[in-house]
């Protein structure tokens, strides 16, 4: 069975104290923001069932959120909006939400974990892991943080946009989803590089 504190150990056997594992949520949708989350825990962290936020009913999400709140020694949280996310990509968007994630970390870590093939702008020393949101706690950590985040927020946007169903699929290409853009068209936090929007612009 995989340890999931093996990517932490090798970056303490290395020196580092304070170890952040990053992930985000949000790549996929049709709207809202890409939200990304950066998380250091202790060595004491005891939180059990912690995986890839995937993997995860929305019930234990939300218990697991607070656990890692209640024992995370940081937690910062990196949010990029659609206008922005249709300026410079989804790539560079989820980059740059990991990058204010890091940034919003006090204490500051020594080293990053980053889900995914890719580094972010950071001078911190930095070990992306593919697939890290399975094979890291701290990422693991990070990805519901991310994910229960990003969740609430599109609850939030749901009041503002009702018509769209955001509390039901979080802005996702689902079946409802596309029927409502065909019907009522986008709204501002619709994504208008995104196919399955800019049809209809």
């Amino acid at each position: 069975m995989m340890d999931l504190w093996f990517f932490e150990k090798k970056a303490t056997a290395k020196g580092f104290k304070a170890i952040a594992g990053i992930d985000e949520a949000g790549r996929g949708p049709l709207a809202g923001p890409v939200v990304s989350a950066a998380v250091i825990l202790p060595l004491t962290f005891s939180v059990s069932e912690v995986t890839d936020s995937k993997k995860l009913s929305a019930k234990k999400r939300a218990r697991l959120y607070e656990g890692i709140y209640t024992q995370a020694v940081s937690v910062g949280i990196g949010i990029v909006d659609a206008l922005e996310i249709d300026r410079i990509n989804i790539l560079q968007a989820s980059l740059l939400a990991m990058s204010i994630a890091t940034r919003n970390l006090d204490p500051q870590p020594d080293c990053l974990l980053i889900d995914g093939p890719f580094q972010i702008s950071s001078h911190l020393s930095q070990k992306p892991i593919a697939k890290g949101d399975a094979l890291s706690v701290s990422i693991a950590a990070a990805s519901i943080v991310a994910k229960v985040t990003r969740d609430r927020l599109m609850e939030r946007y749901h009041e503002y946009y009702p018509q769209f169903g955001f509390y039901q699929h979080k802005g996702y290409p689902t079946r409802a989803h596309k029927a409502a853009i065909r019907e009522y068209g986008y709204c501002p936090i619709h994504r208008r590089t995104f196919r399955g929007v800019k049809e209809y612009l």
